[in-house]
């Protein structure tokens, strides 16, 4: 296994691991894993030159920060931290809707820092844009941010090209974490050229569909009783039934390639640019280890263009989540 490449995120000036680590379902939201299991696996993914970690304050709440605070503990120096804030939380970890405030941004900033046990978060993304102010005073914050040392880089998730434009305009966008895979590549017609065109690293979350490209998935009864996926639109039973048939490419690749189908499905994701950063979630070592390996994977030029064919946009039966609304197009 060769070691994990390195690559500018944006054009800023931050540099990271060609590939990351999604630590949201090490706490949260799937099967949570016990805190050894977690810092363990951090560990194995940073001593494998893993060192992009995402994380988010809503992550709990607040737990996975937490989380990651230990695991990162006397290996700082070597690690991007990178974490959200937007979705207004209490101190209790109620949640009250999206939240944009510069009050609130400089707010979520000092928690964030304190259960990372950090001085500096490397790339602070406002987790969902907030309707009711203005991106400029959200972005106008993170710079003050950025000036007194408390935040290094900027970015934003699921963002249009508007918003990005204007925020943009405020103070320079590293990177974009929006949802992107083979069966949800929304971000290709409008976002993906924005974001080329300001110079704005994409980082993709779910680069594997939520573990349905893995092949793990293909009823309702895989997953475990309070796990997220249960209530998503694409994982219900019919839904499901629709969407199995486009395993059935990803898996002859895969075979032959002598690789696993999210191997296949993650060496598509960096086949995209280098201005594509995908991050991955697992709480098991076994599985950053067969992450780190696809990128050692590189699909021909008739399979990438055979896998484009069978999932073209819109191909995947189901919304991405529930409630669409919070989406920018």
């Amino acid at each position: 296994m060769t070691a994990v490449p390195r690559r500018a995120l944006g054009s800023q000036g931050l540099e990271v691991s060609a590939l990351g680590l999604g630590c949201m379902g090490i706490s949260d939201f799937y099967e949570p894993a016990s805190e050894a299991e977690g810092i363990a696996t951090i560990h194995r993914a940073l001593d494998l030159g893993v060192t992009f970690l995402d994380t988010a304050d809503i992550y709990g709440p607040f737990t996975n920060e937490e989380l990651v605070g230990k695991a990162i503990h006397g290996r700082r120096d070597s690690v991007q931290v990178a974490t959200k804030f937007g979705v207004g939380l209490d101190d209790d970890g109620t949640r009250r809707g999206v939240d944009g405030r510069p009050e609130y941004v400089r707010h979520a900033c000092e928690r964030s820092l304190r259960r990372l046990g950090v001085e500096t978060i490397d790339l602070y993304y406002q987790h969902r844009v907030d309707p009711n102010v203005p991106i400029e005073e959200t972005v106008g914050a993170l710079a003050e941010l950025v000036a007194v040392g408390k935040v290094r880089f900027v970015g934003l998730s699921e963002a249009g090209p508007e918003t990005l434009r204007r925020a943009h305009a405020v103070h320079p966008i590293t990177a974009l974490q929006s949802e992107y895979s083979l069966w949800t590549r929304d971000v290709e017609a409008e976002i993906l050229p924005a974001l080329r065109e300001l110079g704005i690293a994409l980082v993709a979350y779910s680069p594997l569909g939520r573990g349905f490209l893995t092949g793990r998935f293909r009823r309702v009864d895989d997953l475990v009783e309070g796990d997220w996926r249960r209530s998503n639109p694409r994982f219900r039973e019919e839904a499901l039934a629709e969407n199995r048939p486009l395993l059935a490419l990803v898996e002859e690749i895969a075979s032959a390639h002598d690789a696993t189908s999210a191997q296949i499905a993650l060496a598509w994701v960096l086949s995209r640019g280098d201005d594509v950063a995908p991050i991955p979630g697992t709480k098991r070592q076994e599985y950053v280890e067969q992450n780190v390996a696809a990128l050692d994977l590189k699909l021909s030029a008739e399979e990438l263009a055979r896998l484009d064919e069978a999932f073209p946009v819109g191909v995947a039966t189901g919304d991405r989540y529930e409630d669409m609304s919070f989406v920018e197009r």
